[in-house]
Parts: C-alpha cells; structure tokens; sequence
C-alpha cells in the first residue's frame, strides 16, 4: 500500500455536522488549514445513511454551518408543519453539504477532504477503495467528532433476534416496500419511530393497521417555542416559561407538569408519565396524528421476533407472515465517559450546553480559533452528556446558563454569538419593542438568578 504524507494545522475526523461546522469556523476566524477525513463517500454524517422522509426537527435556518445558509426562510402552509419555518428534508440536507464542501470549503485552497477513508489514529489513515494511505503532520490538532457518534437506524442490525420468514425493515424501508402488508409494528420509542408513523399515517395508512411498540414514554418539546426570525418572539416566551417553572418548581416532577400545562412540554399518552428525555422537537399536529394510535405495546424491549410472536423482555404478542416489523430501535446518540473537550493535540467534540446542536459545534470551532489555552477554553466548555431522563435536561440547562456569562466575557465569542444566524436568539433585538418580547425579558430577568439556585437544589436532590 502506497502511503503519503501531508501537512496540516487541523486534521478533522468526521465531515458530519460536527466537523463541518467546526471546519467552518476556523476557517473563519483562523488563517490554518484544515483536512477532512470521513468514512463516507460524501460531506453530512448522518444523513448520508438516514431514512428518505426524515426532515429536521428544527428550522432549516438553524442548522448546518454558520457561513452557508440552509433553507429560504419560508414558513410551511401545509402539513404538519404549517405555519412554522420550514424543516429540511434528506436530499436537501445531503446537497447541501455537498455545497459546503464543494462551492464553500474547497475553492479556497486551505482544505483538504477525503472521504471513504478510515481513520486509524496518530495522523494515519487509509482509502476504504484503494491501495493508498497517508500520514497527516498534525502541526495543531486532531478534531474528533466520533467521540459521541451514534447507531442510525438505517444503517444499524436491529438490537434483537429475527426469525428466518420474518419481514423486518428499517425505518427508511417502509418507504420502498412493494407489496401492501396487513399491518404495521413500529418497534421504538424515539424520534425515528415517531417519524415512522407519522409518515406512515400521512401516506392514507390507518391508524388501526399500526401498532407501536414502545419500551418507553418520552416528553417532546413543542416546535411552537423553537422558532426564529417573525416568530421568535414565541421562542422568547418559552424562555421565559422554562425559567419560571425552574424558579417555581418544587421538584423535577412540579417543574415538568408546569411546563406540560404551559405546553412547553407534550407527551402522546396523556395518562403515563414518561421516563424519557432525548430533545426532539414536535409540533402538535403531529402530536393529534400520533394519537389516532391505540395500539400501543409497553412491555419492554423487544427481544426476539419469531414468525408468529414479537417477544418482548415482560411478554409477548402475537404477529403474523403478513406484518412489516419497522426497527427504529437503535440506541441512537452515545454517552461515553465525559472527557476534557480540548486537550494538547486534541479536541473531542461533546456537547456543552443545552441548545442546538450545529450552534454549539461552530461555537468550539470559534473558541479553538481565538482563544489561547486549553484550560481557558475548558472553562467556557466544560462537556456534559447527551440528554436521555428528564434530569438530563435540567443538567444540561443548568450548565448552559451556569457557562454562558462567562463566554460573554470573550469579546470575539460574544460578538460571534450575536450575529451568528445558528443561535435562534441572536434577532431577538429587532423585536424588543413588541409588547409579548418587553413581558417574556421581564419575566425572564424575574426568574433567572432564582432559576440557577433551584435548579441545582433539584439536580442535587435527584442525585442523592
């Protein structure tokens, strides 16, 4: 095998995301130069590999990297999404990526990209295709966006056993299927699953020919109170709402029904009370469609799908030849054990705050370009784990305001953040004068100090 050797300031491992929005801002508010190393055969991580219907959870422009608009900034007339800013689908997600790389990053001469490589660490790694390797001179850092890689479901085995005869797909697999089956079983109980029936709903299925199984119940934020530009000033509401009950509330049981009843919160079954966090935003007119399911499966996970019996970890039901078995099952966004995101050679991209994802990756690429040490960047963005219970979401929150005075002390940070079109309230300045802004900032400024004080007495009180 023929090995050459590079010179380069940044090696970034991964060209999802992640990288893209951290390559994005270094080249921006550095003169280094960046090489991209990716397993698959085009720039978007994830949505290489994702089911055709999967859209964003939040508004196009939200998301992607902070130079590059994604989107038109138009709201939905139609769907469940109406009167909402749009959400991208897969196909313009992947061409817009492809942009990124192709029209934005690789015309200026200061990256390097190579996908359908492995990486194998130390610099090395190697053509999945070829005969040929490189060895990369890090003469900066090596970015790994791995560290918390997830399982896709459309490219992940199902987490349990399937007997020969037995038709099981993944959830991008219902959207080529040929023959009509009698029935549908949704097997999970996060986004993806929720996206299966929504979409299997919409396409004229009847809710009684799905049936869903649902190891768990999970608590979805309401898309109402996640949206920018003419209607960020719900967004500022929300805010408000969410500190009032941190304020307020008596326990993480209290803080959640508060926001439940502000419906901040939603929930599909009115009558259990889920144990599940993950982050993902609906809108409730996907929450009505949702409901149209009444059978509802809660026994567990699935351990094994024979021809005429799901197997579940508390029991069973029974299925048949003619059934489509959907595996949304994949465990989705890892939690490895937390680690210092910036290092002597090394930054590990983990999130550090509650908030979007994209806006908090470009972040650490701001932060890496124009401050200079380690232990101070550490400060600003100490790591905390992808959310999973409802306490997740508090610890998250909670870590975010606790951090965030200190990142307005860095004049290029928070001129950054400011102007930034990844961080939702970075406008909230052109609405100030509307009667619903001047009451959510009061609130606000109410609630916030007493919001951090109960916030870690609840945290605290959870854990013991």
């Amino acid at each position: 095998m023929m090995n050459e050797e590079l010179e380069t300031d940044y090696l970034i491992v991964g060209a999802g995301a992640a990288g893209m929005a951290f390559a994005d801002s270094l080249l921006t508010h550095s003169d280094a130069s960046v090489t991209i190393v990716d397993r698959r055969h085009a720039p978007g991580g994830h949505w290489v590999d994702a089911y055709p219907y999967v859209r964003l959870h939040q508004p196009s422009s939200l998301y992607g990297v902070s130079s590059v608009p994604l989107g038109q900034n138009a709201i939905d007339g139609t769907g469940t999404n109406a009167g909402f800013y749009e959400l991208a689908g897969v196909d313009e997600i992947r061409a817009y990526y492809s942009h990124v790389m192709q029209r934005h990053f690789l015309p200026g001469g200061r990256v390097r990209y190579f996908p359908n490589c492995d990486y194998l660490g130390d610099g090395h790694f190697t053509s999945r295709l070829g005969q040929k390797s490189w060895t990369a001179n890090v003469r900066r850092k090596v970015v790994d966006t791995t560290y918390t890689e997830g399982a896709v479901p459309g490219a992940s085995a199902p987490p349990f056993e399937v007997a020969d005869g037995v038709h099981c797909v993944p959830a991008g697999g219902i959207a080529s299927i040929t023959d009509r089956p009698e029935r549908f079983v949704i097997i999970g109980a996060g986004k993806t699953a929720l996206d299966a029936c929504v979409w299997l709903l919409e396409q004229g299925v009847s809710a009684s020919a799905i049936q869903w199984i649902r190891p768990r119940e999970s608590w979805w934020l309401n898309r109402r109170f996640h949206q920018p530009n003419d209607l960020l000033p719900d967004f500022y509401q929300g805010m408000a709402v969410q500190l009032e009950a941190m304020a307020q509330a008596t326990s993480i049981e209290d803080l959640v029904s508060r926001l439940e009843i502000d419906k901040f919160f939603l929930r599909i079954d009115p009558d259990i009370v889920p144990t599940m966090f993950r982050g993902a935003v609906i809108s409730e007119a996907e929450l009505e469609l949702l409901r149209q399911i009444k059978d509802v499966i809660r026994l567990g996970h699935v351990r094994r799908i024979e021809r005429d019996q799901i197997i579940l970890e508390e029991g069973s039901v029974p299925t048949s030849e003619g059934t489509m078995h959907v595996h949304c099952a994949s465990k989705g966004l890892s939690r490895p054990p937390l680690r210092p995101i910036f290092e002597p050679g090394l930054v590990t991209v983990q999130p550090f705050l509650w908030g979007f994802a994209c806006y908090q990756f470009a972040m650490l690429g701001v932060v890496e370009a124009t401050l200079d040490s380690d232990d101070k960047k550490n400060r600003l963005c100490p790591p905390i784990a992808y959310w999973d219970v409802n306490t997740d979401y508090l610890s998250a929150f909670l870590s975010g305001l606790a951090n965030e005075r200190a990142r307005a002390a860095y004049p290029d940070l928070a001129n950054w953040a400011k102007n930034t079109r990844l961080n939702p309230l970075c406008g909230i300045k052109l609405y100030r004068d509307l009667p619903s802004v001047a009451d959510a900032h009061e609130r606000i400024k109410r609630s916030g100090m007493a919001a951090v004080g109960n916030l870690v007495k609840l945290v605290r009180t959870k854990a013991a």
